[in-house]
């Protein structure tokens, strides 16, 4: 198997653990993480009256709505907004989440990942990196071909 990496999306509170559950993370950290090492991407804030939108936009640019509920749709739009972020990432690591948000990540073709207890990020990763050294699980293995065949497709429109 050819060496590759995965995108790592982290639900947290305290941008040093994997502490929260996926709709009430303040924020979603980005990690690149190969057998070998590993790299911070990013951090996305979902606090009050933060989407995590990147451009702070709706979809297609414009300023976003929602049908009125009794939440005026933030709790929709901020699922919509945190799964939109996971774009182009392998595996998301939070400490809960319900079956709509399983599906809704499974349906980006993320990986969700269910921790019984808080762990800190860097244990996280070091255990990723063990499993990546080894006999990955076929979750894993699936998720590396995809990486491959997105940075072969990036290569390709480069050259």
């Amino acid at each position: 198997m050819e060496q590759g990496y995965l995108k790592v999306a982290i639900a947290t509170n305290s941008l040093l653990r994997v502490d929260a559950d996926l709709i009430s993370a303040k924020q979603i950290v980005f990690y690149d993480v190969s057998k070998d090492s590993s790299e911070f991407v990013d951090c996305l804030h979902f606090g009050p009256g933060a989407s995590g939108r990147r451009k702070g936009k709706g979809p297609g640019g414009g300023a976003g709505c929602s049908m009125e509920d009794q939440d005026d749709g933030k709790s929709l739009d901020r699922l919509s907004s945190m799964v939109e972020a996971l774009e182009g990432c392998s595996v998301l690591f939070t400490t809960g989440l319900s079956d709509l948000q399983a599906v809704k990540v499974k349906n980006a073709k993320v990986f969700p990942v269910k921790m019984e207890r808080s762990r800190d990020i860097a244990e996280v990763i070091e255990r990723l990196q063990v499993m990546l050294e080894g006999e990955p699980p076929l979750w894993m293995v699936r998720a590396l071909k995809g990486d491959t065949s997105q940075r072969e497709q990036r290569e390709a429109l480069q050259s």
